[in-house]
């Protein structure tokens, strides 16, 4: 997990998506964010409240389908996807914050 936060969605997500975690952070301003985590291999951890760094799930050829990566989002509470998986690619952006500048500048 990239910070303390509460598991707010933990299932598969269909063929576009595969095993998706979404979780939802405070920030110290009391601000609301949540990070989303898609095309896991596997989930480790469905419920509750997770620590930074704590193993949620696991990278890999989730369901023989994706290569192995990452699907990282890190969205604001007015993201139109706030909770949910979503349909994918948009032009649209807002609500989606950069997740490399996001982790850099709260680290």
């Amino acid at each position: 997990a990239i910070g303390n936060g509460t598991i707010v969605y933990a299932q598969d997500a269909g063929p576009g998506w595969g095993n998706v975690l979404i979780i939802e952070h405070t920030l110290p301003d009391g601000k609301k964010i949540e990070s989303l985590y898609g095309h896991l291999q596997e989930i480790i951890k469905t419920s509750g409240e997770v620590k930074k760094r704590e193993l949620i799930g696991k990278v890999g050829n989730a369901n023989g389908k994706y290569l192995c990566h990452l699907h990282l989002e890190i969205r604001e509470e007015n993201c139109p996807m706030w909770r949910q998986v979503g349909g994918g690619y948009s032009t649209y952006r807002d609500g989606w914050l950069d997740s490399s500048e996001f982790i850099d500048s709260h680290r």
